[in-house]
């Protein structure tokens, strides 16, 4: 993973009025606000704005668990996003996905073991990286799995993870302290 100059610093949510305060602080998890929202901070409207679609894609979408993660997992990858593929990797592996598939993720869709229809999900994750749209033999593959509803949850997810991948490689957002390579 390449490394990144952190730009914006996480803003002290002290320092914030409570409705924006409690706006980003409604992302908590087990009490712990992560670093990504500590530097989305310094913009609460976007947050307001932008959680709801992203909880959508994160936890109500139609592809399943592994599904998901797996798609999280290459798009990070691929842009090098260190603090996205380190918290997927985290979530993954506590839902199942193995340290072997997590090291095939990083090869992509020609790594071993992969089913017809996991390297076809690896694919598109490579075709929308690579050229902004799904191939016509990748949507076939998909196809013969998923519903019009989950061909679009792939899509949906890979762009919402391609756009935190910016963010956060733009942004500079370091890793959050239970995060292996985190600075302690």
């Amino acid at each position: 993973m390449i490394k990144r100059k952190q730009r914006i610093a996480m803003r002290d949510l002290a320092t914030m009025d409570a409705e924006d305060r409690e706006t980003v602080e409604k992302n908590a998890m087990n009490g712990q606000i992560f670093n990504i929202f500590k530097v989305l901070a310094h913009h609460p409207k976007l947050v307001k704005r932008w959680t709801p679609f992203a909880g959508h894609v994160l936890g109500k979408q139609t592809l399943a668990f592994r599904d998901r993660e797996l798609l999280i997992l290459r798009i990070g990858w691929l842009n090098q996003a260190e603090y996205e593929f380190a918290q997927h990797e985290l979530i993954a592996k506590k839902g199942g996905v193995t340290d072997a598939d997590v090291e095939s993720v990083k090869q992509g869709p020609k790594a071993s073991g992969w089913s017809a229809h996991e390297a076809a999900l690896m694919q598109a994750a490579d075709d929308l990286y690579e050229n902004s749209v799904v191939s016509d033999a990748t949507w076939a593959v998909l196809s013969k799995k998923y519903s019009t509803e989950q061909l679009m949850d792939v899509v949906f997810t890979i762009g919402q993870y391609n756009l935190v991948s910016w963010a956060l490689n733009s942004f500079g957002v370091p890793l959050d302290d239970f995060l292996p390579g985190a600075k302690k």
